[in-house]
C-alpha cells in the first residue's frame, strides 16, 4: 500500500511540475505588463493556463494580453469545438463573461490564442474556449486578417520548421460590429476595442540550444495592428505590419524583455518578407 502510495505521488509531482513547465514556457520570453496572481491586480491578473497565459482585466472583460509558445508538438486535428465556457477560475468578485454576453452584439468571439494553435490533444483542443481567451471582434477582422496571420503562423512551424513566441491582445475603445460603432457589450461588461494587435518572434526550431540563447538582433519579429472595424481586409495581414516598438508605444506593455539585450534594435523594424496569402474557412480556426 506504501508503495502505491510512493508512486501515486510521484505520479503527481511529475504531472504538476509538468503543467508548470508548460506553462512557464509560455512566458518564457517576458511577462508584458509584470502581471501577478494578486487579486489586488484585479486589471492586471495573471492566469497561467496550462496551454497559455494571460492578463485578465476586470474593468473591460477582456485579456490584456495573451502569450504562447506555438511548435509542432501542439498542433493537430481535433474538430473545433461548439461551446464557449465561463471561466470559472476567476477569484471572487471578478467580472466573469459568459459566451450569451455576445448574442446579438454584432461582434465575434474573437480568440486571442486560437485553437488552432492547440488541438493536438482533447485537453488542448477545449483550452482556447474561454472566455477569458475571447475580445468582442468584427467579422472581417476575426474571419479576415486576423485568421489569415493565424494560418501564416502555423505555416511558419509546419513547413518551415520554425517555432514561435506569440502575445496578441486587445487596444482602445470603439469598434465597429454589424450593428454599427460600440463601446460596450454584455450590459456594459466588455469593453469593444478600437484595434487588435499581435506580435510575433520566430526562430529556426533547434534543440541543440535553448530558445533564450538563439535570439539575436537578427531575429525575425512579426507585429500588426489590425482595425476592428467592417474595413479590415480579409486575406492581406500583411498590410497591417508594424513594428514591435509601435505596439508597445500603442499598448504600454513591454514585449520580449527576458531577451531585450539580445535583440539589439529588431523591435524597430517592420518585418518586410514576402507573404504569401493563406486563408482557411472560419470553422477550421
Amino acid at each position: 500500500m506504501k508503495r502505491c502510495i510512493c508512486i501515486l505521488w510521484t505520479i503527481s509531482i511529475v504531472l504538476a511540475l509538468a503543467n508548470i513547465l508548460s506553462a512557464g514556457d509560455n512566458l518564457l520570453m517576458g511577462n508584458p505588463s509584470d502581471a501577478r496572481h494578486d487579486v489586488t491586480f484585479k486589471n492586471n491578473f495573471l492566469m497561467e493556463k496550462k496551454f497559455f497565459t494571460l492578463s485578465y482585466n476586470n474593468a473591460t472583460g477582456t485579456p490584456n494580453w495573451v502569450s504562447w509558445h506555438l511548435n509542432h508538438e501542439t498542433i493537430g486535428d481535433k474538430p473545433r469545438p461548439r461551446k464557449f465556457l465561463e471561466d470559472a477560475t476567476l477569484p471572487p468578485g471578478f467580472i466573469r463573461v459568459t459566451s450569451e454576453d455576445y448574442i446579438n452584439s454584432g461582434f465575434d468571439r474573437g480568440h486571442m490564442c486560437p485553437h488552432s494553435d492547440r488541438n493536438k490533444t482533447d485537453e488542448e483542443d477545449k483550452s482556447t474556449f474561454i472566455m477569458t481567451n475571447i475580445v468582442p471582434q468584427s467579422g472581417p477582422n476575426n474571419q479576415g486578417a486576423w485568421d489569415a496571420l493565424e494560418v501564416y503562423c502555423r505555416h511558419l512551424v509546419e513547413r518551415q520548421g520554425k517555432e514561435l513566441y506569440i502575445i496578441s491582445g486587445p487596444a482602445g475603445m470603439r469598434g465597429e460590429g454589424k450593428s454599427g460603432y460600440k463601446n460596450k457589450i454584455g450590459g456594459g461588461k466588455i469593453v469593444v476595442p478600437h484595434t487588435t494587435w499581435k506580435v510575433i518572434m520566430v526562430l529556426d526550431a533547434d534543440d541543440s540550444q535553448s530558445d533564450l540563447n538563439r535570439v539575436s538582433d537578427e531575429t525575425r519579429l512579426i507585429a500588426v495592428i489590425v482595425p476592428n472595424d467592417m474595413s479590415v481586409d480579409k486575406t492581406h495581414w500583411g498590410h497591417y505590419r508594424h513594428s514591435v516598438s509601435e505596439v508597445e508605444e500603442l499598448t504600454g506593455l513591454t514585449f520580449f524583455s527576458k531577451v531585450a539585450g539580445r535583440l539589439g534594435n529588431a523591435k524597430d523594424h517592420v518585418d518586410d518578407e514576402p507573404i504569401p496569402v493563406f486563408h482557411v474557412p472560419h470553422p477550421g480556426r
